[in-house]
């Protein structure tokens, strides 16, 4: 066993938070990754030597995006010697991605890298049916026009209907929204307590922007300078007004009680003790 080494944050950048299909709709997965990468980049240099590692992530990706993380260190900027992988776990993809990182260099394999990641549901990947892409495979390799034509007789109307990825579990059927009910009602959780926990978020939150805690913290992007998502101005009032969004009848999840879908993109720098005083970089 190698001796663990420390490992240091030098720096971070995320892009306000906004949700989903609002101000980034019509962003792509590669231009809102490669966003915090060329801030840091621009921030501590990174274009003039290789780092050790980059790993990013989403939870959900498109099958066109299978090399996002390369793509996004080459559109950053990023010195091209730089290695880059893609993660992919629900919910936890940015924090494997930095525990991974620190990791290595913890064990002294690397000794620098990004983690970090995204996810958008502006620009989520939708598929096509079964049987519509295995009549375009079969159609793809047909040598003539009459056997393409024979191929694409046998497509009928329900093939056509896409496939939307959704955030619902594949066994019970239910989101995740559904699943926290279930939740809330075993663990006797009120419609109260919740409202009363995100008034408590959205006013810590507000304050937080109005302080300035997030002026070195989230940078501009696509005209944006702050997280769409805080509401200051709600109140207890407000938030009891808004109808249960999950469960219909007995539900007590809502819409500002609860989690929007969200678009965003973040990144952080790490590094041992020897590459930033090497590098120049303040820990």
């Amino acid at each position: 066993m190698k001796q663990a080494r420390d490992v240091y944050v030098i720096g971070s950048a995320r892009i306000p938070f906004a949700k989903s299909m609002t101000a980034y709709r019509k962003v792509s997965a590669k231009e809102m990754l490669s966003a915090p990468l060329a801030e840091l980049r621009a921030r501590y240099g990174l274009a003039d030597a290789p780092l050790g590692d980059v790993a990013l992530g989403a939870v959900m990706n498109s099958a066109s995006d299978w090399n996002l993380s390369r793509e996004a260190v080459l559109e950053a900027g990023l010195h091209p010697w730089t290695p880059a992988y893609n993660v992919q776990r629900a919910c936890g993809t940015g924090l494997e991605t930095t525990w991974q990182i620190a990791s290595k260099i913890a064990l002294g394999d690397i000794e620098d890298g990004i983690g970090g990641g995204y996810d958008t549901n502006s620009v989520a990947p939708i598929e096509v049916s079964n049987k519509l892409r295995d009549i375009l495979l079969a159609a793809n390799a047909a040598r003539t026009m009459g056997e393409r034509l024979s191929i694409f007789s046998k497509l009928k109307i329900a093939d056509l209907a896409p496939k939307v990825p959704t955030n619902g579990e594949p066994r019970t059927k239910m989101s995740m929204g559904q699943h926290c009910e279930v939740m809330a009602k075993e663990w006797g959780i009120t419609r109260v307590e919740q409202d009363e926990l995100a008034l408590r978020s959205h006013q810590t939150a507000a304050k937080a922007w109005a302080d300035g805690f997030y002026t070195d913290l989230v940078m501009q992007f696509r005209g944006q300078d702050k997280d769409l998502l805080v509401r200051g101005d709600t109140t207890m009032e407000k938030l009891a007004k808004l109808k249960p969004a999950f469960d219909k009848v007995a539900g007590t999840l809502t819409a500002g009680n609860s989690s929007p879908l969200t678009d965003g993109s973040s990144a952080v720098l790490l590094a041992s003790a020897d590459q930033a005083s090497k590098r120049n970089w303040k820990p």
